[in-house]
């Protein structure tokens, strides 16, 4: 990894995620929150990423592909999604085609991301969960 994308993603990890976790458990501004556990570690991760509302879950882009921890995470072993507020547990994660996903984003986010050439996109399949205090917050 080079020095200047391992730079961003160490500040992105100590200043944007920290402010978009909190923004995202309070269901305040885009963000929604990924819990997953570790492949290898065991450890619980948050995760903040935007996520649209589509009739059949959640939509996520993957907007740095299919290899980053949190996305194979829930592959491996599910996890838990925090939406406007709300906890839900992950039941599939399904491809879905850049049509349907630029269209679960809306005009504007969708124009965006044409514009950031992103098709990439995955259906999260969610229930709601039970609430208490193994939900972590």
């Amino acid at each position: 990894m080079g020095r200047v994308k391992t730079a961003y993603l160490h500040v992105l990890n100590r200043t944007l995620n920290p402010i978009a976790l909190g923004l995202a458990k309070r269901g305040r501004g885009p963000f929604s929150v990924i819990r997953s556990v570790g492949r290898r570690s065991g450890r619980t991760f948050e995760t903040p990423v935007i996520l649209a509302e589509s009739s059949d879950g959640l939509v996520a882009e993957l907007t740095y592909g299919d290899r980053v921890n949190w996305y194979r995470n829930i592959l491996h072993g599910g996890g838990h999604v925090i939406h406007r507020g709300r906890t839900y547990r992950i039941v599939s994660v399904e491809p879905l085609s850049a049509e349907a996903g630029l269209a679960a984003y809306g005009p504007a986010p969708a124009a965006i991301l044409r514009v950031l050439h992103r098709r990439e996109f995955r259906l999260i399949r969610v229930e709601a969960a039970p609430t208490g205090p193994s939900q972590g917050h």
